[in-house]
């Protein structure tokens, strides 16, 4: 089990923003068929939250990074 956590946060740290969505995207569509099993929708319903957290992390790094101090030291948004 310890195998398939490092597994997925490798994976997790090699994916883009953009290949997260995308990924995302299948998803969503493959749970919108109606010949798709339960326990795959389920599946894909586990792998699409872990795909949000995973875009909620990132897009918070990024506003995070383009805060900039302006002249008297405060915070403001680029």
């Amino acid at each position: 089990m310890a195998k398939q956590t490092e597994s997925t946060e490798k994976k997790e740290k090699e994916r883009t923003l953009e290949e997260a969505f995308l990924r995302l995207d299948e998803i969503i569509q493959k749970l919108e068929k109606k010949d798709t099993t339960l326990e795959d929708s389920f599946l894909g319903y586990q792998e699409g939250i872990e795909l949000i957290k995973f875009c909620n992390q990132q897009i918070d790094t990024v506003e995070k990074k383009i805060l900039v101090l302006n002249e008297e030291g405060e915070a403001d948004e680029f």
